[in-house]
């Protein structure tokens, strides 16, 4: 088979011939039919990852969609969605024309969206659907403030809040391309990304109507730093990640008499169920056309452009097989 194969930590796979995958006991052989480039890959693959060097050569790629092709547990000739540990653990992932994936990584797939757009929204869309309901307990008629919504989870943050219930659904990303994401996605105003708090923090009081009752925040730092001072009493801030930098700044006055909660959210911390039950909720208000991440799709010989895509910070890749 061809494959997206990493021989150099940092720098992008190269398309080339890799040796097919044997199945073995409690594993699925998948065809895979498309294959998302996310942030993830490419922080495993970059050799400075808090998770460890991957040993190289390796196929990347942590989730992914196809057909099964030989299982104990799943049909043969069966859609599904998988995950992988490509990166993280030894193994090959997604970015190939077969992946092998343990049985109780594998998902079937019910709503009627094309494969890649399932792989587009994947487990970004589990984790802004987790954010708001699990962590974020989010109540029809509360205000959202997503921070970094131009974004693969941000975009599926505003869609899952607007059919949550959300009264109004704030975005905050830089002016362009992501802001206009951003308000294709739906959000009722989109506050463009300044460095400076005060100014930051006032444009989400204002836009919110006087504070927010949840943010989704994949970014932290500043903008973190600005939503924490605008949260309603009860308000919960929920972070995902950290793509603007580790560390923002909170009030103890401001968390203390509002009884503001910061939370902390990782996907890595769902049960298999939950899992596959977030995912099944997104792709159904996907195929409704109440959520979507926007993505361009490539052949997988133009791994390494997809790669240096996703660096870049642009519209999510997904690679389908061919060249």
């Amino acid at each position: 088979m061809h494959a997206a194969v990493l021989h150099t930590l940092g720098e992008p796979p190269a398309y080339r011939p890799h040796p097919d995958p044997v199945p073995a006991t409690g594993r699925t052989l998948v065809r895979v039919t498309a294959a998302p480039v996310v942030p993830l890959d490419l922080l495993c693959a970059s050799g400075t990852s808090y998770l460890g060097r991957p040993a190289v050569p390796y196929v990347p790629g942590v989730q992914g969609v196809g057909v099964v092709e030989t299982s104990a547990v799943h049909p043969a000739g069966s859609r599904v969605w998988f995950a992988t540990s490509a990166g993280m653990a030894p193994g090959d992932g997604s970015q190939a024309e077969r992946c092998a994936v343990p049985d109780d990584d594998v998902v079937p797939l019910d709503a009627d969206l094309p494969d890649p757009a399932v792989a587009a929204i994947g487990l970004s869309g589990v984790a802004a659907w987790m954010a708001l309901t699990w962590r974020g307990r989010l109540r029809p008629g509360e205000r959202v403030v997503v921070l970094g919504a131009g974004g693969a989870v941000g975009q599926a943050a505003v869609g899952a809040a607007r059919t949550l219930g959300a009264a109004r659904v704030v975005a905050v990303c830089r002016p362009g391309a992501s802001a206009e994401r951003a308000a294709r996605a739906g959000a009722d105003e989109v506050v463009p990304l300044t460095g400076d708090v005060d100014e930051l923090a006032a444009r989400l009081a204002e836009a919110t109507g006087g504070g927010a009752d949840v943010v989704v925040d994949p970014v932290f730092g500043a903008a973190a730093t600005a939503a924490s001072r605008v949260l309603a009493a009860g308000g919960r801030l929920v972070n995902l990640g950290g793509a603007s930098g580790d560390t923002a700044v909170f009030s103890s006055a401001t968390l203390r008499g509002r009884s503001a909660s910061v939370l902390g959210y990782t996907n890595n911390a769902l049960t298999g169920e939950q899992r596959s039950t977030a995912l099944a909720a997104v792709l159904a208000r996907a195929a409704a056309g109440q959520l979507a991440v926007e993505h361009d799709v490539l052949p997988l010989s133009r791994a390494a452009e997809g790669w240096d895509r996703t660096a870049s910070g642009g519209r999510r890749v997904v690679l389908v097989p061919g060249s």
